[in-house]
């Protein structure tokens, strides 16, 4: 898995723990639908961590909290 697929993973993971959709979650944390939805697919290659903070702050969560998931453990090398 690459870091990209896990960011998205995550991202689908919260939403759905809170029984949250992509649009609402993109209205509480000022991010655009189109936004959320190019982290989720391949139009995005690499997600900002700005636009990740933006909805961690909608889900009232930290960063580390975002990250604190066995799905980044061992992620594939990036450097190619």
């Amino acid at each position: 898995m690459t870091t990209k697929e896990a960011i998205a993973t995550r991202i689908i993971q919260i939403c759905t723990q809170r029984g949250m959709a992509i649009n609402a979650l993109a209205n509480i944390s000022g991010v655009s639908p189109s936004t959320v939805y190019s982290m989720l697919n391949e139009k995005s290659r690499n997600p900002g961590v700005v636009s990740i903070k933006k909805l961690c702050d909608g889900w009232e969560i930290s960063l580390r909290e975002f990250f604190d998931s066995p799905l980044f453990d061992g992620l594939e090398q990036e450097i190619r």
